[in-house]
């Protein structure tokens, strides 16, 4: 991990450079909304914000951060004499770090993007009974598993301001490749 730490910050200053060249950065904040297959609750919405800076007119290093917002499901616990339904709690924390390259620098841009980071699962099960495990395999006393991210979307800018629409899948891993769908929306500001 402290690997992976040094080498984002040798990107950033090595990336400076170019930026101050170019005077070019975007911030945005956007709504999320995460398909989960692997979990009862399914859908989870939150919010995030994210940060790019421009390499090139149609290259941009780009990170970003969501948090989806606590969702509650019912769980069954049988421990062979007695069943127990509890309460579970899941929420999740995206941060992804990556390559956004785009087309043009008109007022409507199409785009790709790779990204990799992790995703945070935090789960409460309040009340249940020892041993109990939820449906989400690996990841029921919350955990923190690697991801990818590949994804492709739309901007539209009026000079300065502009939106943005992202779908994409985000895959993390746990026991092999979790697939989930993502996409995102919501105002950038360019300078």
């Amino acid at each position: 991990m402290k690997r992976f730490f040094w080498l984002i910050i040798g990107s950033l200053l090595f990336a400076a450079a170019p930026v101050m060249a170019q005077d070019h950065v975007e911030v945005g904040v956007f709504a999320d909304y995460t398909r989960m297959t692997q979990s009862p609750t399914k859908n989870l919405v939150g919010l995030g914000g994210r940060a790019a800076i421009a390499l090139r007119p149609s290259v941009q290093l780009e990170a970003e951060m969501a948090y989806d917002f606590k969702r509650s499901f019912a769980s069954t616990f049988t421990n062979g004499t007695s069943t127990e339904l509890v309460n579970t709690q899941f929420r999740t924390l995206h941060a992804l770090f990556g390559p956004k390259l785009q087309t043009g620098s008109g007022p409507f841009r199409l785009y790709v993007t790779g990204k990799t980071g992790f995703v945070n699962f935090s789960t409460s099960n309040q009340g249940a009974t020892a041993g109990f495990t939820s449906a989400l395999g690996g990841v029921t006393t919350g955990a923190t598993r690697f991801a990818v991210y590949p994804g492709a979307g739309v901007e539209a800018f009026s000079r300065y301001i502009g939106l943005r629409a992202e779908i994409g899948d985000e895959i993390y891993f746990d026991h092999g490749s979790r697939n989930n769908v993502r996409v995102t929306f919501g105002p950038q500001i360019r300078f």
